[in-house]
């Protein structure tokens, strides 16, 4: 659309006011209406210098402001950091005269403490520990600070309280006496190495139940403190330093050099207080700042202002010549103008033009129809331009980028754009560059036509088939699609092609559509062959898909999952689609882990029997003796006759019993030895628990340890393994044993408790809880990152096996295992081990174990059991 003219509101005072000054101006003779010319322009620079007359003085004003502002600011900054600092000191030095209260310091190691203090503390010249009669017991210097000696000694002599003396010291002494709390002195001076040096201290009195023992004085450098803590950003900009109640300056970051007057003594100087805080008794730090202005008659800037302006007054006549030249010219540029724009407006090719920055200096009608937008909304834009979609500015951005460097392809842009209406559109976009007169560029000239229609055909034409192939070709399992009729190999991806090359026949064989007599053709679920299709309806065998089953090919050496289903080709044809998956890693991992998990529970009991062999050669060895003492009292007896036949009963009953003794613990470690499949099976906790107690009492005894049992009433029967349950808590009973026993520990501390109670998890639900908790040590804790790994073992004999089967059993049973110690204050004094047993997870192992030997997370086990650490004894 063509451009019309701005549409301009006037007033009616407006054309009156235009009429007067046109009849006024026309009754003015030449020479007047010349001089009018000229004194317009000059009382326009006059007024110009005045304003920057003006300004200047403004300007001095606020630097003074933001001078004064500035040399507050940072004086209160120092003021911050200072006070933190001694808070902290006087916090530390509190904590430190409780110590010494308690008698937790004493005085050979309380230069240790005084030593950390200082050397973390470089304005702290010494501190020393004086008692209520003002003798010091201790003392430290900083190794900065080299103390003042006495005339023929060589021991240090720290600036502290002498009685009726009146020194600052004693007065400090005195209040903080009185006052129960720290209390800090006036500035006082030292003699040292380099001169007189300002320091104050800080008394802390020492309160022992009620009575005053003495004081732990600090004594701080002023210098010190100063130097160290005034932020350099601030020393950079100010001079801060610190004055006592006499105005006395004490120290400052600027050193001033004598004879000599500084760098800014022309300059007026600002200054800022603050008080210390915690209060130093009159102690202030002081900010020192200093103008930077000078004035306007020293200001080269306003003389130069001055300058400007008068040579702005002379050039104003021949820029008046110069003006009505440039009318004619201007005049005609229009013309040329108005001609371009109409053929630009005639072509459909939308037209914009932006700066060397980006700034859309002007579009055409096309333009504007394609956007929506109008010529006020897009001119002088900046990006992100109101045409770019939301969603792509960053891509957007990065092609401007590219566009303002001139590195835009040839063959154009491709961009979408985004109309008034929220719709979008594509486009592609042509660039060059535009070039003034003078033969230099000063912006880019891009040309935009709507290609959305041509390349949606595009897009149209080759989805379909990206999506197909991309997805198909990249998958990890062998697809193939076979027509039914004519037995075609419709598709096959590059799994496929890797495993059965390019022919029908794998396709075929993970089907099972070869038949016995060798003739092509479909098997169902059931075997029957699916081979002439004539008369059924395609749509039930394409929305039904068959069952998935595992085939073994042999010349592979591979087992597959195979799932298939029947589809409607693109061509109409019918088609059968087979998905066939490699499991033979998953299926070798699962046999594998079977064996180990067997032959690592067998073997684990085996070294755990091996270990107890004298304890369980012990409890043999009883009814053993039982028996034989029977047997030779009632041979002694028969021989003498004097035994009745009662008498003699009641010796081969016990004889009896003591053999049934010796029968049971037999069998109960042939049962625990035995090499068995994993057999889940309804158990109660507590036969568990007896049965696991009645193992470890050998070892038990053995080593003189008792064992306490509490397991909860009316537990709900759990689906496990009872022989590897008990196989975990007797590994956790015998670890616990030899704990107490190699600690060596007294009789009060040599027992065990075991405590099987129900519990709720938060993200388990109801489980049944085993804990074994002993008096022991405990573990390291640079043993219990490696608690659970596998063939790690603190003891000389120990496999490093017990622990991780033991969470491998627990983690198969979807339970959790963890360990930790107990503590008194920082000081272990026992270890408890724990696990559960889920309710519901175990009762669904209960009925899957009839199908399934091995857990879902089989191969999880494994890994875990790999990653194992037994427990020992001297933990």
């Amino acid at each position: 659309m063509a451009d019309a003219p701005p549409v301009r509101f006037r007033s009616a005072a407006r054309p009156a006011l235009r009429r007067w000054f046109n009849g006024w101006w026309r009754r003015q003779s030449p020479s007047r209406q010349d001089r009018y010319a000229t004194l317009g322009p000059l009382l326009s620079v006059l007024l110009f210098l005045a304003a920057i007359i003006s300004a200047f003085w403004t300007l001095r004003n606020e630097e003074i402001e933001r001078e004064t502002d500035s040399v507050r600011r940072d004086t209160e900054i120092t003021q911050q950091q200072v006070g933190l600092r001694l808070i902290q000191n006087e916090e530390a030095l509190v904590r430190m005269a409780r110590e010494l209260v308690a008698r937790e310091i004493s005085v050979d190691n309380f230069s240790l403490q005084a030593a950390a203090f200082v050397s973390e503390r470089p304005e702290v010249t010494h501190v020393s520990w004086v008692t209520a009669l003002r003798k010091p017991r201790a003392s430290h210097w900083a190794a900065i600070y080299p103390p003042v000696l006495t005339e023929g000694e060589g021991a240090p002599v720290p600036l502290l309280p002498v009685e009726s003396s009146g020194s600052e010291s004693e007065r400090a002494f005195l209040a903080a006496r009185q006052a129960r709390q720290p209390v800090y002195s006036r500035a006082m001076l030292v003699a040292g190495v380099g001169g007189n040096a300002p320091v104050f201290q800080l008394h802390v009195p020492l309160i022992e139940r009620g009575i005053f023992t003495g004081t732990l004085i600090a004594e701080y450098s002023v210098e010190g403190l100063l130097r160290r803590f005034v932020p350099p950003e601030v020393s950079r900009r100010h001079s801060i330093s610190i004055v006592d109640a006499q105005q006395t300056t004490l120290a400052s970051t600027v050193t001033q050099m004598p004879g000599k007057p500084g760098p800014n003594r022309f300059r007026p100087l600002i200054t800022s207080d603050a008080p210390l805080t915690p209060p130093l008794n009159g102690l202030l730090l002081r900010g020192h700042g200093y103008r930077t202005s000078i004035g306007l008659i020293g200001n080269s800037l306003f003389w130069m202002v001055v300058s400007l302006s008068v040579l702005t007054v002379w050039m104003l006549l021949g820029t008046w010549r110069h003006m009505r030249r440039r009318g004619q010219i201007q005049g005609a540029l229009v013309q040329e103008t108005n001609f371009r724009r109409a053929m630009e407006n005639s072509m459909p090719t939308g037209m914009r033009a932006m700066d060397l920055e980006g700034r859309i200096t002007y579009v055409n009608a096309a333009f504007c129809q394609m956007t929506g937008l109008g010529n006020d909304e897009l001119v002088g834009a900046m990006p992100p331009y109101p045409h770019w979609p939301p969603d792509r500015l960053e891509e957007n951005a990065r092609l401007l980028k590219q566009e303002l460097q001139g590195r835009s392809p040839a063959g154009g842009i491709e961009v979408k754009v985004l109309r008034k209406d929220g719709s979008v559109f594509d486009g592609r976009m042509y660039v060059s560059p535009l070039i003034d007169p003078k033969g230099q560029q000063t912006g880019w000239m891009t040309s935009m036509t709507n290609i959305t229609e041509a390349k949606r055909i595009r897009d149209q034409l080759t989805a379909s088939h990206e999506r197909f192939t991309t997805v198909l070709e990249g998958l990890d399992a062998a697809v193939s699609v076979l027509s039914v009729q004519p037995g075609e190999l419709l598709f096959a991806n590059r799994s496929y092609r890797l495993w059965f090359g390019s022919d029908a026949k794998g396709h075929l064989l993970m089907a099972g559509g070869v038949t016995e007599d060798g003739r092509r053709g479909f098997a169902d679920d059931d075997g029957d062959e699916v081979d002439a299709l004539s008369g059924l309806p395609t749509e039930v065998l394409t929305e039904s898909g068959t069952n998935p089953r595992e085939v073994y090919v042999e010349s592979l050496q591979k087992w597959f999952d195979v799932r298939s289903r029947y589809l409607q080709w693109t061509d109409g044809r019918l088609a059968q689609m087979l998905i066939a998956t490699d499991i033979t890693a998953r299926l070798r991992a699962e046999e594998q882990f079977a064996a180990q998990l067997e032959k690592a529970q067998v073997t684990s009991r085996l070294v755990t029997m091996g270990e107890m062999a004298s304890s369980v050669a012990h409890e043999l060895n009883q009814p053993l003796t039982a028996i034989t003492n029977y047997c030779n009292g009632m041979v002694s007896r028969v021989k003498a006759g004097s035994i009745a036949q009662d008498d003699l009963i009641a010796a081969l009953q016990k004889t009896a019993r003591q053999a049934e003794r010796a029968g049971q613990i037999i069998k109960r470690i042939r049962a625990f030895v035995k090499r068995s499949e994993l057999q889940r099976q309804p158990a109660q906790a507590r036969q568990i628990v007896d049965d696991a107690v009645e193992l470890a009492g050998f070892e038990l005894r053995r080593r003189n340890v008792a064992i306490h049992t509490y397991v909860a009433q009316r537990l709900p029967t759990i689906m496990v393994d009872p022989i590897l349950i008990e196989q975990v808590l007797l590994n956790l009973l015998k670890n616990a044993a030899e704990a107490i026993d190699g600690a060596q520990l007294p009789p009060p501390r040599r027992h065990i408790e075991l405590r099987v109670v129900p519990k709720h998890m938060a993200d388990s639900g109801g489980v049944i809880e085993f804990s074994v908790t002993d008096m022991g040590p405990g573990f390291p804790d640079e043993v219990a990152k490696r608690l659970y790994e596998a063939f790690f073992s603190t003891k000389a004999e120990g496999l490093g096996i017990g622990l991780s089967l033991c969470r491998t059993i627990i983690e198969s049973h979807q339970g959790r295992m963890r360990a930790q110690n107990l503590y008194n204050g920082d000081q272990a004094v026992g270890c408890r081990f724990s696990f559960t047993v889920p309710l519901e997870v175990a009762a669904r192992i209960g009925m899957e174990s009839s199908t399934h030997d091995t857990q879902p997370g089989a191969l999880d086990d494994v890994s875990s059991m790999n990653s194992g650490v037994s427990r020992v004894a001297s933990e």
